[in-house]
């Protein structure tokens, strides 16, 4: 089971909360030790969670986290809200779907740019979503 330290909070209700996860997550994967393409991929996650964040729910949370198991180390994203949640996760997690005008490639996107993503969403209670990254 892999352990996580040097957990960082980053409270997100605006696009400034925005930026300042992605950079919070920036530096915790400089120090893991990531290239600056698995950077750009990992800041683009944080990005699209935070924007959901401030989209849907108004106010959340993103946690980031160092992550350690055996030989290997990573980073955590955890991004939490207590909004409207999602009605249909599978529904939510198709290319091109919004409930919005958006283009509808957040949540999936996410999921491909990382390597383990969980999401766990109940409607009028809120939404968490974990991503992790491991150093390749």
């Amino acid at each position: 089971m892999a352990s996580i330290t040097r957990k960082t909070l980053v409270p997100v209700t605006s696009d400034v909360d925005i930026l300042a996860a992605r950079q919070q997550g920036k530096t915790l994967a400089v120090e893991v030790g990531f290239s600056l393409s698995d950077l750009t991929l990992i800041m683009t996650a944080i990005s699209e969670l935070a924007r959901n964040i401030v989209t849907y729910a108004k106010k959340g949370e993103v946690e980031l986290g160092l992550l350690g198991q055996g030989k290997e180390r990573g980073i955590v994203v955890v991004a939490r809200d207590e909004g409207p949640g999602i009605a249909d996760i599978d529904l939510a997690m198709t290319d091109g779907y919004s409930s919005t005008n958006s283009l509808g490639l957040g949540l999936p996107g996410a999921r491909r740019l990382m390597d383990d993503f969980e999401i766990v969403s109940k409607p009028g209670r809120g939404t968490t979503v974990t991503m992790k990254k491991w150093l390749r």
